[in-house]
C-alpha cells in the first residue's frame, strides 16, 4: 500500500482546497485560505493492533473573521476495515488531547470492494445514556458514479473518477474523460503530470481496451484529442526515462497508427531499430503527422542520425 499511500497524499496535499470545494463546498467557503499550514506527520502506536500508525494529512486552517482555527485531517483508506471507525475516534481523541483545537475529520474509502456504505461513525451508548456519538465525512469511491463529475473543472474531479464507480465496459472511456476534463484545466506541467499519472496508475487498461481507448479518444472534438494525445504522448516519453522502451515503442506504433494509418512492414522496421532519443523525438513529432507521407519524410531525414 505506499504506493497507494504516497499516490493520495500527494494528490490531495496538492490540491487541498479544490478537494474541500469537491465534496465540501460548505467548508471551503468559510476558509481563509492564507492560513492553510501542513502540519508534520503524527505517529500513534495502536495497541489493539500491536504497530504504529501514521495519520495522512492533517492541516490547520483558519476560519475567515476568526483568530481560533482548527484542525482537518483526512485518512484514505484502501481496504475494508472492521472497526475502523473506532480507529478515526481513537486519532480523533489524541488529535483533539494534543492540540486543543477542534479537528475536522475526512475519510476518502478508495477501495474497488465491498460496496456496502462503510459505517461513519463511532458510538458507545447504554440504554439510559449515550456517552459518545463520534461522526466523520465519509467519502466512498466506489458508491459515487464517475459521470456525476464529468463537467466538474476540478483537478481532484479529473483524478478520482478513475477511482469511482466503473462498469468494465466503462473504463477506457473513463480514462479518456479523466484526460479530456484535465487538459481543459490548463495546469502547470507538474500538476498534469501528477494528475495524469494517477489516472495511468488506476486505470491500467489491456490490450482490447487500449484499441477502445484510441477509438475514444477518436470521437473527441479535434482540439480535445489533441490536448489529449499530448498527455498520452508525455507517459510515452516517461516510459523512455524510465528505461521502458519497449513500452514507449509499442506505445509510438499505436499513435502512429491512428494518426497516419496502417504502417507499411518496412516502416514499422525503421522505427524498431530507432534509439531512445530518437524515439522520444518521434513521439513529438508525430503529433503534427496527418498522413504517412509526414512519417516517412521523418525517417529520412533522421536516416543518417540511426547510420
Amino acid at each position: 500500500m505506499p504506493e497507494h499511500d504516497r499516490l493520495f497524499k500527494e494528490l490531495l496535499s496538492t490540491f487541498f482546497i479544490e478537494f474541500l470545494e469537491l465534496f465540501l463546498p460548505q467548508i471551503v467557503s468559510t476558509i481563509d485560505r492564507n492560513s492553510i499550514r501542513f502540519l508534520s506527520q503524527e505517529y500513534f502506536a495502536d495497541l489493539t493492533a500491536g504497530e504504529d500508525k501514521i495519520i495522512d494529512l492533517l492541516v490547520e486552517v483558519r476560519q475567515a473573521g476568526e483568530e481560533v482555527g482548527f484542525l482537518v485531517h483526512i485518512e484514505t483508506q484502501s481496504y475494508a476495515e472492521r472497526e475502523f471507525s473506532r480507529r478515526m475516534f481513537f486519532y480523533f481523541a489524541r488529535l483533539y488531547q494534543k492540540y486543543s483545537q477542534r479537528v475536522y475529520p475526512i475519510v476518502v474509502f478508495s477501495f474497488d470492494q465491498p460496496y456496502r456504505e462503510e459505517p461513519h461513525s463511532h458510538i458507545v451508548e447504554f440504554p439510559n445514556l449515550k456517552v459518545l456519538e463520534f461522526n466523520f465525512t465519509a467519502i466512498q469511491l466506489n458508491r459515487l458514479n464517475w459521470r456525476d463529475y464529468l463537467n466538474q473543472p476540478n483537478p481532484v474531479a479529473a483524478a478520482l473518477m478513475a477511482k469511482m464507480q466503473i462498469a468494465p465496459s466503462d473504463r477506457p472511456k473513463v480514462k479518456v474523460e479523466c484526460l479530456r476534463l484535465l487538459a481543459t484545466l490548463k495546469l502547470d506541467p507538474a500538476r498534469t503530470r501528477l494528475i495524469s499519472g494517477f489516472v495511468d496508475t488506476y486505470l491500467q487498461l489491456n490490450q482490447q481496451e487500449e484499441q477502445v481507448f484510441q477509438e475514444e479518444i477518436d470521437r473527441l472534438e479535434m482540439n480535445s484529442q489533441e490536448n489529449v494525445m499530448e498527455i498520452v504522448t508525455s507517459w510515452m516519453r516517461q516510459g523512455i526515462e524510465q528505461g521502458a522502451e519497449r513500452e514507449a515503442r509499442s506505445l509510438v506504433l499505436r499513435l502512429l497508427s491512428r494518426k497516419v494509418g496502417e504502417l507499411p512492414e518496412e516502416v514499422r522496421s525503421q522505427i524498431d531499430v530507432l534509439s531512445l532519443h530518437q524515439l522520444e523525438a518521434l513521439g513529438e513529432a508525430l503529433l503534427d503527422f496527418s498522413n504517412l507521407s509526414n512519417l516517412t519524410d521523418w525517417l529520412k531525414q533522421n536516416r543518417s542520425i540511426q547510420q
